[in-house]
């Protein structure tokens, strides 16, 4: 009876876990869109005078304050260039949450930028979507974790099995 209960215990975490995912990366991915939007409105006036003075191409802008005399617009370049590898990061971040469901959770797992993925987990709360998506992750975490769980109990149980069966066939 106890056994029957630490399975349902065990189910029922997988379950509250897999259901987690979902709001996870959603979570993520709204993230990302509210950093993106904030680059590029932070780009926006570096960005008009790279169109208007190098045909819009923001590297030459760089470049040129890089190759100016004056030391405000060599100190200027870093902050721009920065600005401009922050946009272009985030920009791929966003390109990837635009993937079908599998290609994003497997984007947020493996692939996901470092800093932004603990922002965002620092700032998740957890919550109970009752979604069709987060029912379905919730029933396959909940069965793989139930079936990982069991099959490690069975095949660490099983030497003592074959002893035990091996002493009976002696008597």
């Amino acid at each position: 009876m106890l056994r029957s209960y630490l399975r349902l215990t065990l189910f029922a975490f997988g379950l509250l876990v897999g259901i987690q995912v979902p709001g996870f990366i959603e979570a993520y991915a709204q993230h990302v869109e509210a950093r993106r939007l904030e680059a590029q409105q932070g780009l926006q006036g570096f960005q008009e005078t790279a169109q208007r003075f190098f045909n819009g191409d923001i590297h030459a802008l760089v470049q040129h304050y890089r190759d100016s005399d004056d030391p405000v617009f060599q100190s200027d370049a870093q902050s721009v260039e920065q600005l401009v590898r922050r946009a272009q990061m985030l920009e791929r971040e966003w390109q990837a949450m635009q993937q079908p469901w599998y290609a994003r959770a497997v984007h947020v797992l493996l692939g996901a930028e470092r800093s932004l993925r603990q922002q965002v987990w620092n700032s998740y709360r957890y919550q109970v979507l009752l979604v069709p998506e987060a029912i379905a992750w919730g029933l396959s975490c909940a069965l793989l974790l139930a079936w990982l769980v069991e099959s490690l109990l069975v095949a660490a149980s099983f030497p003592f099995r074959s002893r035990a069966r091996r002493y009976k066939g002696y008597r």
